[in-house]
């Protein structure tokens, strides 16, 4: 089913997870605020969705969540106090965040899962497709990931998730995808999707990964979803029904991501991030990568 939607302009960001893997570090601390180099992880992942042209973000949040939006805010005191010393570079940084995205907030009272958090969407949103970015995964701004799904939705209707081959070993932490292949190399019809599922039942190596761009008839079937896997409820759920009948609301595509993902929901990964942002950074990269080497070779 083709159609020719409006150009989708909406993310949302579900951001009310406790990081309960990075205590004691997030007991005050939001997860998303931990810093990725010198920006907090939510920030890139609202930089994606702007370069993407989505500039509308909204953030479901929960308690204890204030600083995300105090980061996104305008902070006239310290700017203030940059603008008085001359510091035009830190000026320039500390404003960049405010100045990204028009924001909207909405709590989600009772954490029950990643699509109550979407379903709570519902209301900003309407009746246009939109994109979800989950926070645990950076893009590299090199790969335009979200673009390419965005272009896809748009000529193809439905929804769009984003996959990424994983070692079989692992797809017991992913939702999995049966899929078809279509004409474009790196995008595949998906017919069935699994949460979790053990290695011996999992129907492809195919992982979905945190990015998506929904169709809104994704609402109707969450407000009527059971908790599932976990006792949450699932969006890995709702788009099995979606892609087992296109007529509720178009078909469900893939597109296969081969770039440079970041995983900092993992304390091992969050750091092996920092280092390979840290690397490729041309103002740290040079000097961090010789003491990086010199400590390898004489510390490992």
């Amino acid at each position: 089913m083709t159609q020719s939607p409006s150009r989708i302009s909406k993310a949302v960001i579900p951001a009310a997870g406790l990081g309960t893997r990075f205590l004691p570090a997030t007991k005050a601390t939001p997860k998303e605020m931990l810093p990725v180099v010198d920006k907090p992880a939510i920030q890139y992942v609202v930089e994606e969705a702007v370069a993407a042209g989505l500039s509308d973000v909204l953030m479901i949040t929960g308690r204890n969540k204030r600083p995300l939006e105090d980061h996104f805010d305008r902070n006239y005191e310290l700017e203030s106090a940059l603008t008085r010393k001359g510091d035009a570079e830190r000026l320039a940084k500390v404003q960049e965040s405010s100045d990204l995205a028009t924001m909207h907030y909405v709590r989600q009272g009772d954490p029950r899962g990643l699509g109550h958090a979407v379903l709570c969407a519902a209301p900003h949103v309407g009746d246009q497709p939109f994109a979800v970015l989950l926070g645990d995964d950076l893009i590299d701004p090199r790969d335009a990931l979200l673009a390419r799904m965005v272009e896809v939705q748009e000529r193809e209707g439905g929804s769009v998730i984003a996959l990424m081959e994983v070692d079989p070993s692992q797809v017991h932490l992913y939702g999995c995808a049966a899929a078809d292949a279509t004409v474009d190399g790196d995008v595949v019809r998906i017919t069935d999707l699994v949460e979790k599922p053990d290695p011996a039942d999992a129907p492809s190596n195919l992982a979905i990964i945190g990015r998506y761009v929904l169709d809104p008839a994704v609402f109707d079937i969450l407000r009527h979803t059971e908790p599932g896997r976990g006792g949450e409820i699932q969006l890995t759920d709702a788009l099995q029904l979606l892609a087992a009948d296109e007529k509720i609301g178009g078909p469900v595509h893939g597109v296969v991501f081969k770039g440079r993902r970041y995983d900092t929901g993992d304390r091992s990964d969050y750091l092996r991030a920092i280092v390979r942002l840290a690397c490729e950074r041309e103002d740290l990269g040079p000097d961090f990568r010789t003491w990086l080497r010199k400590y390898v070779a004489e510390e490992m």
